[in-house]
């Protein structure tokens, strides 16, 4: 069967969501031309939502059930359904209902033009607090600044890819994932489509504070050098205030000057520059253990159950 497009869900304990999620998604993919599928990985729910996306899958047969081993995470998750996705054109959506199916067929008129990425950008957000909207903020204006590739500013995995763009993306099989980054960096036509984030349908966040770091630090290791970089800095100005330092210490001792004596100046510059070799070699570990995990070549995601691709 020629399928025009494929809708991808990552799930992680969202049976709640399930259902609701099936019927908005039905109600406006049945009302547009040409055939379509809808992808769910579950990625090693244990609330019964795989249960449930199999019991979807017997009901509907749009609906195609991608069952990961365990929890691989959102971004692995995402990856699945590109593997496991056979449309023309293949959509990302988050299964909490934040992202509306009903923005999709907006994105689809935006490819029929053209375009070969078209992101959903967050003009408005609903249902979460200031905390949230500030760091989101701070979060997406930090990134565009300091990596290489431009990523598009409030903007998450809600987008639609052509498949030539999708095709380019499974190639890319580094283990720390930034999707959205991916989507940039690989160029062809993109272009942005402004939609209001409605909140949660139900359930809870899957993205704390602890994962939105995490997140954050994949995308600035995975799109720049710009931590090595100030790690590089740091000791420019380091030894730049040491000679700096030296010619004016040595003139205040010979003037007879008290103003640098004792222990708590030398502790003071030990302790500065200790600070300084320790963040440089964290940052250093960081990037060294992300060619650790590359080297070893284990696969992505394991699957327990799957159609065929």
């Amino acid at each position: 069967m020629n399928i025009r497009y494929s809708v991808i869900a990552p799930i992680f304990n969202e049976i709640e969501s399930l259902p609701e999620l099936h019927r908005r998604v039905k109600e406006v993919m049945d009302g547009l031309d040409g055939t379509w599928e809808l992808v769910l990985v579950d990625d090693g729910s244990s609330d019964g939502s795989s249960e449930r996306i199999c019991e979807l899958a017997r009901e509907d047969k749009h609906v195609r059930p991608v069952i990961l081993a365990r929890n691989f995470g959102h971004q692995i998750a995402v990856t699945a359904g590109w593997d496991y996705a056979r449309g023309d054109a293949v959509i990302i959506i988050d299964a909490d209902l934040q992202d509306p199916p009903e923005v999709i067929p907006d994105l689809i008129a935006k490819w029929q033009e053209g375009y070969e990425v078209v992101y959903a950008v967050r003009a408005e957000r609903e249902g979460e607090s200031w905390f949230k909207k500030i760091t989101a903020s701070l979060f997406y204006r930090v990134i565009f600044r300091i990596t290489d590739v431009k990523i598009p500013v409030d903007t998450g995995d809600f987008r639609l890819m052509d498949r030539k763009v999708v095709d380019v993306l499974k190639t890319m099989r580094e283990r720390h994932r930034f999707p959205r980054g991916m989507s940039a960096w690989v160029g062809f036509r993109q272009a942005g489509v402004p939609y209001k984030r409605a909140a949660r349908y139900a359930g809870t966040t899957k993205y704390p504070l602890k994962k939105m770091l995490k997140l954050a630090l994949n995308a600035i290791t995975g799109f720049s050098y710009f931590p090595l970089q100030v790690a590089t800095y740091f000791g420019f100005v380091s030894a730049g205030l040491a000679i700096v330092a030296i010619p004016v210490v040595a003139v205040l001792r010979l003037v007879g000057s008290q103003f640098f004596g004792g222990q708590a100046t030398t502790l003071i510059a030990v302790l500065f520059l200790g600070g300084v070799q320790l963040i440089s070699l964290g940052v250093l570990g960081e990037y060294i253990g992300r060619l650790y995990d590359e080297a070893k070549g284990r696969p992505l995601y394991i699957v327990r159950q799957a159609p065929e691709k």
